[in-house]
């Protein structure tokens, strides 16, 4: 999927641009379904000369397990503390055994479900089926009652060890937005997040490696690959994505995403689900 057939980076390419598209909610939609368009788009962009980079919260066995059936350029995961360019690790900066401890052991005395997202799969704990229900029925299909099922990421594993040393980040369940706001009293040594809705609407929490990022990793590749940040362009949909706002020219944000992105985007592209990222392409004439 991350390809490496393509001429040199440091080639030089005229009139090129470096794309970063986050996953969820942009390149695909909640229910992790891609539109054709949207791989059309990618496709296209990359055979005109752009280069193409994914930028998630996801790690890279949750992307393998998309299938997608076209190549990247890279790939950069976990928030920010893992690249990959054309199939060659660059970076990697996981949480340490002692953050991962001293997390798992703080989920375990609130009876907090939680999760460990490595680049080998996401191992959950072992109530974390059950209490994550609801949470994963309002991630995929928002309120819409007629849903009946909670869909399960194919990443997902059995919690092998509950305490690791090479845990991209972590997630767990909110039982409440306290747990949240607790959470971050509690890991001074960590970036602490949410996801899953805005402010006290979050699902999730999650926990990553202090001083990573989506623009922390953006600056680093550019950098790596002598880039100018003139040359790139953003895809996002909600508010874990405005580091990579801050690290790129040109900011597009979707329209199924929240309000305070879209304050942030240079331009605002269609719905996930209306072929968004392809009529973006097409207007800035990517493609």
């Amino acid at each position: 999927m991350f390809g490496n057939h393509r001429t040199s980076f440091l080639s030089g390419v005229v009139n090129m641009a470096i794309l970063f598209l986050d996953v969820d909610g942009t390149l695909i939609n909640y229910k992790a379904q891609i539109p054709s368009s949207a791989k059309e788009a990618v496709i296209a962009a990359r055979k005109n000369g752009h280069f193409v980079f994914l930028c998630t919260g996801c790690s890279k066995q949750e992307i393998l397990e998309r299938h997608f059936d076209f190549e990247l350029d890279g790939f950069i995961g976990g928030n920010g503390n893992y690249i990959e360019v054309q199939g060659t690790e660059m970076f990697h900066k996981p949480l340490t055994y002692v953050q991962c401890k001293h997390f798992t052991d703080w989920c375990i005395s609130r009876s907090l479900a939680y999760r460990f997202e490595c680049n080998s799969g996401i191992y959950i704990s072992d109530d974390y089926m059950e209490k994550s229900v609801q949470a994963r029925m309002k991630y995929a299909f928002g309120n819409n009652k007629s849903a009946v099922n909670a869909p399960i990421n194919p990443a997902f594993r059995k919690m092998t060890s509950k305490y690791r040393d090479d845990v991209n980040k972590t997630a767990f369940v909110l039982n409440s937005y306290q747990d949240y706001l607790d959470a971050v009293k509690e890991f001074k040594d960590m970036v602490v997040g949410t996801w899953g809705g805005k402010g006290q609407l979050a699902l999730y929490g999650d926990t990553s490696p202090e001083g990573i990022s989506k623009e922390f990793a953006i600056n680093k590749l550019l950098d790596y690959l002598h880039m100018d940040k003139k040359e790139s362009i953003c895809f996002g949909d909600s508010s874990s994505d405005l580091p990579m706002f801050n690290a790129c020219n040109i900011k597009i944000a979707m329209k199924n995403g929240n309000d305070e992105i879209k304050q942030k985007a240079t331009y605002i592209a269609d719905d996930v689900d209306d072929n968004g990222v392809y009529k973006m392409f097409k207007q800035l004439q990517i493609i």
